[in-house]
């Protein structure tokens, strides 16, 4: 009889996983459709190949690589080992985790869209998923988390908490995302003379699209995040759906009912959300999520237009500087003072975030500028104005209309 109820509950554990796999998986089609919203149509062809091969080439090298480096477990052993008795947790554990690994290349996609070459990007990538993220994901929550949380505990009181990712997915990819951007340099017509001349987005639906999709996958991305049924939160639904509708609001008043930013503002509050989603109370998320927002609405403004940095989809300001937003505020909003659940530092969790941000950008740096100086990293002029669409794979989002 234990037996049989050790077995159901493995069993639940495992289709728990799947099933927030799979939801979490469904996100990099909004990742898609949002950057297939945003960019011009001669890059829309580009935008959804880039999301699929950068999700393919993640899966390999996260499987042989990335996965065994963070959780000190590798899959090189025969099927029969893999199942073991523990119905293949582990192997739907690794889809999992791959789901939040592949994010990195799926967000600092958005921010060189349209100018950047296609392999040497998929190369920059790779070496994300394979080494460089599972690195710090081992610190946090992985093989060697002991080592940095262990430190933390004892120097500042305690651990570093990010439940879900706001600052080891999120912000690691948003910091990653800026070097890539600023090397690139901005689009062709996109500053004429130092004056600012933006370029609109091709499709509102589509990047309403894009946004719904993720919100909706992000319930798995934060729930699931527990990765058992026993762990299982109504908080963190209810605090996602929170944040997500505060970001919502704060950027529709903030914006004055610009649709980009109000859909954009969605995904704010749910990266600011990540880290703490589990600790804090529903109206502080509320307030995060919206405050996330704000820094969202006005960082890009600030970007775009005062450094000039054509970050096509804003993925600095909103997965980089949101998401480091998100984790320190969970040492805020976490406290009993404010609700929360306690068992976190204000100072671990600034610590834990800037360690972060110098890291993806020490790794960012690096590697885009060995790939610039190996392979190229920009389009040339002349391909960049016919599009990638055209010159890299060969035809257009809509070649009905060319057709002479």
């Amino acid at each position: 009889m234990e037996a049989s109820i050790d077995s159901l509950r493995t069993g639940g554990d495992v289709l728990f996983l799947m099933l927030g796999a799979v939801m979490v998986f469904a996100m990099h089609a909004g990742f898609a459709f949002l950057e297939v919203g945003t960019v011009r149509k001669k890059s829309q062809v580009n935008a959804f190949v880039k999301i699929l091969s950068d999700w393919s080439v993640s899966t390999v090298v996260y499987f042989l690589i990335g996965y065994p480096i963070a959780y000190g477990v590798n899959f090189l052993h025969p099927a029969a080992e893999l199942l073991g008795n523990n119905q293949g947790f582990e192997l739907v554990r690794f889809f999992f985790l791959l789901c939040f690994a592949a994010c990195i290349p799926a967000i600092i996609s958005g921010g060189i869209a349209e100018r950047a070459k296609f392999w040497p990007q998929v190369l920059a990538g790779a070496i994300f998923v394979g080494l460089a993220y599972p690195f710090f994901e081992s610190l946090i929550w992985g093989r060697n988390s002991s080592y940095l949380q262990g430190f933390l505990e004892r120097t500042l009181g305690a651990p570093f908490h990010d439940f879900a990712g706001s600052v080891v997915v999120h912000s690691m990819g948003g910091w990653l995302a800026l070097p890539a951007v600023v090397i690139l340099g901005p689009r062709m017509g996109r500053y004429v003379r130092g004056k600012s001349h933006a370029i609109p987005v091709s499709n509102i639906p589509f990047l309403a699209l894009g946004s719904w999709i993720l919100a909706i996958g992000w319930f798995g991305f934060n729930v699931m995040s527990s990765q058992s049924l026993e762990g299982i939160s109504g908080l963190v639904a209810v605090n996602s759906l929170m944040a997500m509708v505060g970001g919502v609001l704060f950027a529709l008043v903030a914006s004055r009912n610009d649709p980009g930013f109000v859909h954009n503002g969605a995904l704010a509050g749910l990266i600011a959300i990540c880290a703490g989603s589990d600790i804090v109370h529903p109206l502080a998320a509320f307030l995060l999520g919206g405050i996330g927002s704000l820094i969202f609405v006005y960082g890009f403004q600030w970007e775009q237009e005062k450094l000039k940095i054509d970050d096509v989809l804003g993925v600095w300001p909103l997965h980089g500087i949101v998401g480091s937003w998100g984790g320190i505020a969970a040492g805020i909003f976490g406290l009993p003072v404010f609700g929360g659940l306690g068992g976190v530092n204000f100072f671990s969790q600034l610590a834990g975030t800037l360690l972060a941000i110098v890291y993806a950008l020490a790794v960012g740096v690096l590697v885009y500028v060995l790939v610039r100086s190996m392979f190229g990293f920009r389009m040339a002029d002349e391909d960049e104005f016919a599009g990638p669409d055209l010159r890299i794979h060969q035809i257009n989002a809509y070649p009905e209309d060319h057709v002479r």
